[in-house]
């Protein structure tokens, strides 16, 4: 039997899962190379432009049969490390992991949160097929993780996330039958990230599996009160047992009568070629009368009420916990009269609120289904609180790198520097290098890298003297 190192336990739960002759294909897989996938970001190349020829081509890409904007590709040829991906053209992201959001399939102007969203792949997923209408909030609690989902977000130059840092019964609380799709990607007991993570062999147990249940049915209990009538929920894990899935999924119908199953999808390592991934889409009745919140979230919002405290405290020690009582209308000004003289063909996206949190101006999206306000985000931590349009220091604007991946080469004309890909100087700049440039050029400009007819972001430079002095923020620098 292969892979010896797989526990006893869970070799048995497989064979009681799939029966023993499908088990000897399914641990066989544990000895086949790993897939790796990439999908195409739509907000920046659409699937049939030129661009999206060229990076097929480049990266020798294969289809992904369940997702339309998803290739395999072969390691060797390594898309992370081009400068594309910090264009912020593709997502690196595990072909199997790409089914849940095709089901759930989002819609441009929808109210749609990402309840457990770290690293990010769904959820730039998700706003790809929204396509910059509507609202997308993104939620992860652990602060590490946040930040990473906050990172992915900007450089995919996503404009109407808002990424939060929250427990989800504090989500639920403030948003009551708010959202039209959500997405629960669950922590769950990782059994399809064996083949890719041994560690994830040694940190399995029955005991972590029930834990990881236990856990889920917490939080599937918070996304339930947050799923508007006729809304769709869907449900997903890379793991593989019962527990986790179909099991879990059984006791929410069970418990709530108002919701129905619309349909089930597995991919397993031995039948597709993927990790293997779980997802279950639920849809909510248009017409039930059950409360917004269940008795079980709010005792936990209850429970949950001590830590406000020390929240409060976060903000005023300046964490991100909620907008500064500052007006942003000075800052907004700022900004507009910075854009007029640098950006005369960029347009900010209509119905958005300006936020300031500090000296860092947002634009807060607006959404038709939900009516979000700065209130919505008190005692919130907001990693990003919408689209980070730049900083007002001393009564001077200087533009977030956020807004420069969000930029189109078209709103950012005719301040563009673009630069060939294979060229030294794209990776002198991605190192946060000064660049040589005519001394004719002056002011704020977008250093773009060409792909295909069309030139893509990598950050700002701002020219005097000869030289393009290097805006890209010194943590992405590499």
């Amino acid at each position: 039997m292969s892979n010896p190192y797989l526990p006893t336990s869970y070799v048995e739960a497989i064979t009681a899962l799939l029966g023993p002759a499908e088990t000897e294909a399914f641990l066989a897989s544990y000895d086949a190379p790993r897939t790796y996938g990439l999908r195409f970001n739509t907000l920046k190349i659409p699937p049939s432009s030129p661009a999206a020829g060229k990076l097929a081509e480049l990266f020798a890409l294969r289809p992904v049969p369940w997702c339309g904007t998803g290739y395999y590709y072969e390691e060797s040829t390594r898309p992370g490390k081009h400068p594309y991906h910090a264009a912020g053209l593709y997502y690196i992201q595990e072909p199997s992991a790409m089914s849940a959001v095709e089901l759930l399939d989002p819609q441009p102007g929808q109210t749609v949160l990402d309840l457990a969203a770290a690293p990010g792949g769904k959820t730039t997923q998700i706003a790809a097929k929204m396509a910059g209408q509507g609202l997308l909030i993104s939620n992860e609690i652990h602060p590490q993780r946040a930040r990473i989902l906050a990172e992915n977000v900007e450089r995919l130059g996503i404009r109407n996330a808002v990424v939060t840092q929250a427990a989800p019964p504090a989500l639920s609380a403030r948003f009551p039958l708010a959202f039209d799709r959500i997405m629960l990607d669950a922590p769950c007991s990782g059994e399809g990230m064996f083949r890719k993570d041994p560690d994830a062999i040694s940190e399995w147990s029955p005991e972590a599996v029930e834990l990881c249940a236990s856990r889920q049915w917490d939080i599937l209990q918070d996304a339930v009160a947050m799923l508007k009538p006729g809304g769709r929920l869907a449900y997903s894990t890379c793991t593989f047992n019962r527990r986790e899935n179909e099991d879990t999924i059984a006791r929410l119908l069970a418990e709530y009568p108002f919701l129905r199953l619309i349909a089930e999808k597995r991919i397993w390592p031995h039948r597709e070629q993927g990790e293997g991934h779980y997802v279950a889409l639920i849809e909510r009745d248009h017409d039930e009368k059950a409360p917004a919140i269940t008795p079980a979230v709010a005792n936990r919002e209850s429970a949950d009420s001590g830590r406000r405290g020390g929240r409060e405290r976060d903000r005023k020690r300046g964490a991100r916990s909620g907008p500064s009582e500052r007006s942003a209308a000075a800052a907004w000004d700022s900004f507009r009269a910075w854009a007029a003289d640098e950006l005369p063909a960029f347009t900010p996206p209509a119905g958005g609120t300006p936020l300031l949190f500090g000296e860092a101006l947002y634009l807060l999206p607006a959404s038709g289904g939900l009516a979000l306000t700065p209130e919505h985000l008190t005692g919130l931590k907001v990693p990003r609180a919408g689209l980070h349009l730049g900083d007002v220091r001393k009564g001077r604007f200087e533009p977030a790198h956020a807004l420069a991946m969000a930029l189109s080469a078209d709103e950012a004309a005719p301040r563009l520097w673009t630069l060939n890909a294979e060229s030294p100087l794209v990776a002198a700049y991605l190192r946060g290098e000064t660049l040589e440039v005519p001394a004719s050029l002056r002011g704020w400009h977008l250093v773009t890298v060409a792909c295909g007819d069309d030139q893509h972001p990598l950050g700002w430079g701002k020219a005097s003297g000869g030289q393009l002095k290097n805006h890209l923020p010194k943590g992405l620098r590499h």
